[in-house]
This record gives structure tokens, C-alpha cells and sequence, in this order.
């Protein structure tokens, strides 16, 4: 008995692969392409990817994340069990873990005052943030402290003129009549 497949279920099974490769590797949207364009991408779904920045502020269930493309900064409303996932975020001597999230865009939250957010269905995890040791510049310490020394002398220079009598006035006491 030989087995003959149906064209329908091929064309299912391709267009299936299709839709689940494109999930997988969506290109992510610029957080300047979502605000310049607002009204198009509203309710849909976008793949976004950045810098965790600032806090993870967790409210009951959920949680906000802030995430920087080198652009702007844009509002997520996710898990609080996909925040779990975020070990550093980006702040003074700390580079945030890099993300990408896929998540319903809102240009106007009703539920968070109306404010442009992304309400993630997932995150995956680009790349782990880490300390950063800041260096300091030499140079610019060296010549910080020459220009605060000659601030200094000039200073000194100054309130010794100010301290001496100026020749030029004269007492109206010691003028003869």
C-alpha cells in the first residue's frame, strides 16, 4: 500500500517553519522607528532589544524595566518571572544585561496612564551585563590641578591688591584749606 500526502498538509507543514523561523529571528525594531511611527505599530506585536536600564521596580505580579537602544529608552510591563532573569542593570559602574523582548506595543497605555510602553510576552537574554571599572584620565587630573593652582595664586594675588590703600584716593581730612 503506498502512502500519498496531501498537498494541503505540505503547504501547512512549510508555512508553519515559515512563521517559526521568522519568530525566532525577528529583526528588532529601533526604539526611534516605534515612536516616530507610534500610530502603525500600536497593538502589535514588536521584537525590541536593548540595555536593562536604571531599576527593576516589581508591583505585585509584574514588573517595569527600562530598556536603552543607544536611542531612547522605552517602558516594559513584563513578568515579574521573566525579570528574574536580569542579573545587572545599566547604572554608574554597571553595564546592564542586554535583552530582547517580544511584547505588545501601546503608543498610549490606558492601563499606565497613557504613557508609550511594551507589555512583553518574552525576554531572552542577548548578552550578561557586568562592572565596569571606570579609569580615570591622567591628563585631564593633571590639568585640572594646574588650573586649580594658578586659580589659587591668582586668588591670593588678588586679595593682597585689595588689602592695600589705593594711592590715588585721597583723604578728605588731610586736604589744607
Amino acid at each position: 500500500m503506498k502512502k500519498v500526502h496531501s498537498s494541503g498538509f505540505m503547504v501547512n507543514s512549510g508555512l508553519f517553519f515559515l512563521v517559526l523561523y521568522a519568530t525566532c529571528y525577528a529583526q528588532s525594531i529601533s526604539s526611534t522607528e516605534l515612536i516616530n511611527n507610534a500610530k502603525e505599530y500600536d497593538g502589535k506585536t514588536v521584537v525590541y532589544a536593548g540595555e536593562v536600564i536604571g531599576d527593576v521596580m516589581v508591583r505585585g505580579d509584574f514588573a517595569w524595566i527600562n530598556l536603552n537602544d543607544g536611542q531612547n529608552a522605552i517602558g516594559i510591563w513584563l513578568d515579574k518571572e521573566l525579570a528574574k532573569e536580569i542579573q545587572y542593570t545599566g547604572r554608574y559602574q554597571t553595564k546592564g544585561d542586554r535583552v530582547e523582548i517580544t511584547g505588545v506595543f501601546q503608543r498610549n497605555c490606558i492601563q499606565h496612564g497613557g504613557d508609550m510602553d511594551i507589555h512583553a510576552q518574552g525576554l531572552r537574554k542577548i548578552s550578561p551585563g557586568k562592572l565596569v571599572q571606570e579609569k580615570i584620565d591622567t591628563v585631564k587630573r593633571n590639568f585640572a590641578i594646574i588650573l586649580l593652582g594658578i586659580l589659587f595664586i591668582v586668588l591670593i594675588f588678588v586679595r593682597r591688591q585689595g588689602s592695600r590703600p589705593n594711592k590715588s584716593q585721597t583723604n578728605p581730612a588731610s586736604i589744607a584749606w
